[in-house]
């Protein structure tokens, strides 16, 4: 049997997105199994395989881990992104559950109906504006390192820098008044195993298509 990690998910960003992100820049090889049709994820369900009856799931050292910022946890402390002390994990959990705020609102954005889409991009651009990348232009500055959080690469920078590509992937000049994050972009995209995975080809998934959604619906509901 395999040893490398196995991510049951659908083929595209959602919840799995960030678990996609910690394991590639620990360097770490995965497999992924898809889910193709409402079967696929009955079959998880009946097979006992998710202890909530929800994905993503994540196989990894003999677990079947459910719940994504559990799994998150647990990646970032086997592959040491999760800081030196107890304090440095506290300011990793603060950003990160501020960055998994904002994140759900860009992924929501594709599912809003086209009459509701132009409000929704403008309730992300004042979200992101005035409530959280001033914190993280804040933050880089006082803290005058490299990373949010010690002197270390941690899960806080990775997914940060997840969700800025993500932001500007709505609109693209979303951090025009922020030169640290701008900085701080460049910075950690070009760690080598984060350049590799945001290359074409690797296992990094697109944004989510008005196309796609159908058969999305169908697997979940």
């Amino acid at each position: 049997m395999s040893g490398k990690p196995k991510l049951h998910y659908t083929n595209g960003r959602g919840r799995m997105e960030s678990i996609r992100w910690l394991l590639a820049t620990a360097g770490v090889e995965f497999e992924e199994c898809f889910l193709e049709t409402k079967d696929d994820l009955t079959k998880l369900q009946k097979d006992g395989y998710l202890l909530f009856q929800q994905v993503p799931m994540v196989e990894i050292d003999g677990m079947k881990m459910v719940q994504s910022r559990a799994i998150g946890n647990y990646i970032a402390a086997k592959y040491n992104l999760y800081g030196k002390d107890l304090k440095e994990r506290a300011l990793i959990d603060m950003y990160v559950e501020a960055i998994i705020d904002l994140n759900e609102l860009l992924l929501r954005h594709s599912f809003q109906p086209e009459d509701k889409k132009q409000e929704h991009l403008a309730n992300i651009v004042d979200k992101a504006t005035n409530r959280y990348f001033p914190v993280f232009e804040k933050v880089l500055k006082d803290h005058g390192q490299d990373f949010l959080v010690g002197n270390q690469l941690s899960r806080a920078d990775v997914q940060l820098l997840e969700s800025l590509l993500m932001a500007e992937e709505c609109k693209p000049d979303i951090l025009a008044k922020f030169p640290l994050l701008q900085s701080f972009k460049a910075r950690i995209s070009d760690i080598p195993t984060i350049k590799k995975f945001l290359q074409p080809g690797s296992q990094r998934k697109p944004p989510l298509q008005e196309k796609d959604l159908p058969k999305l619906m169908k697997i979940f509901h």
